[in-house]
């Protein structure tokens, strides 16, 4: 991360000014040009006298106050040593107070999340989006012995953060870089519409073989499309999809069902042809990130697939609001969405209109134009 922030253009002597004002033993940020599987990065090297010293959230915290950061400084590193506090107790089962930072503790983690959070701060950016975290797996030995990858507390720091499978048997994301994301990012998922401005790399020690160790920083400004001021909203969803060609009808309607009680944003099949000329349908289904795993899992037990392409989408969401009209037979609920223009448009809610077309022995559609006739009526008399 130091690494990414220098490779942007913060001046390291800046960062180290703020690490020496810490009170720490002497700390030395060395920056240095190196090559990870052919590609140029910027890498950091911390330092230090070794210490023998455990310190406790009280005793950095103290330490970042005594400073001479910023406020906006402070806080920054005060809240990723917070997450870190937070979930080394979970894990440990003691409170915050009590929590000993072992190696997050040491002078040169310590100058990691200090400086991380100078680099930040400097860097002056006013929207953070990160890829889902690729953990690594296998084993690492922390000072409670050998555990498996993600290490407790980064697995704490991830929950409810996308994971990028990895086959690298390696510890790819460490306790530190999962409260410095954790704390910072404001979203998850892939690369925004944008312009770049920069491309930084940031190196890590190890060499890996199959991939370069860097975190790339791209930095830059949002297309002014990506958001209107008053009209639309931009966001990402995830789409799962899979091709059936040997279930019934029954069945496929039974599975949509139950991806809508999960609460997917959507479900639906289209018709297709297959191989040997078998007819098929397409399941899909749009959802948020944190819904991936459960419409997977009922994808896979409640179809005959036996695979499920995945990717993210952006889409462009119109406002929309709760509308209420007055119809002859009583009120009708409904949405008003705002268009780009500024007009809005009304639709009546299915169920609402169901309802009275049930109650008053009225057809659907009679109640749906009525709807739609009472809302423009109402614009009339505006």
């Amino acid at each position: 991360m130091l690494g990414a922030l220098i490779d942007a253009g913060i001046d390291i002597a800046q960062i180290q000014a703020g690490v020496d004002s810490l009170g720490l033993p002497t700390c030395h940020l060395v920056a240095g040009t190196v090559s990870k599987c052919g590609f140029r990065a910027t890498k950091v090297n911390v330092q230090y006298e070794p210490e023998h010293v455990h310190r406790h959230l009280h005793h950095i915290t103290e330490m970042i106050d005594n400073s001479q950061l910023t406020e906006n400084q402070k806080d920054l590193a005060k809240r990723i040593f917070t997450k870190l506090g937070e979930a080394e107790a979970k894990v440990h089962g003691c409170s915050i107070e009590k929590v000993h930072f072992h190696e997050v503790g040491a002078v040169d983690s310590i100058a990691d999340i200090v400086g991380s959070a100078i680099g930040w701060d400097l860097l002056d950016v006013d929207h953070v989006e990160c890829s889902p975290i690729p953990t690594g797996n296998g084993t690492v030995k922390i000072a409670h012995g050998t555990v498996s990858i993600p290490a407790p507390a980064t697995a704490e720091l991830l929950a409810n953060i996308p994971l990028a499978q990895s086959d690298i048997a390696a510890e790819l994301t460490t306790p530190t870089g999962a409260a410095i994301v954790a704390t910072l990012v404001n979203k998850f998922g892939g690369v925004p519409a944008m312009q770049i401005k920069t491309v930084a790399l940031g190196a890590g020690d190890r060499d890996l073989e199959n991939q370069p160790n860097v975190l790339r920083l791209l930095i830059g400004e949002t297309e002014n499309d990506a958001k209107s001021p008053d009209d639309q909203t931009c966001d990402e969803v995830w789409i799962l999809e899979t091709n059936i060609d040997d279930m019934t009808g029954e069945a496929i309607g039974h599975c949509c069902g139950l991806l809508q009680q999960a609460g997917v944003l959507d479900v639906y099949t289209t018709a297709i042809q297959m191989k040997k000329n078998r007819p098929g349908v397409t399941l899909t289904t749009l959802c948020h990130s944190d819904s991936v795993a459960t419409v997977e899992r009922i994808m896979f037990e409640q179809t005959t697939t036996l695979g499920i392409r995945k990717w993210i989408a952006q889409r462009h969401i119109l406002q929309r609001q709760s509308h209420t009209v007055k119809t002859p037979w009583g009120p009708l609920l409904g949405k008003l969405a705002t268009l780009p223009s500024g007009d809005q448009r009304f639709s009546p809610e299915y169920e609402s209109a169901r309802e009275i077309s049930d109650r008053e022995g009225i057809s659907l559609q009679r109640v749906l134009t009525a709807a739609i006739t009472a809302y423009l009526d109402s614009l009339n008399t505006e």
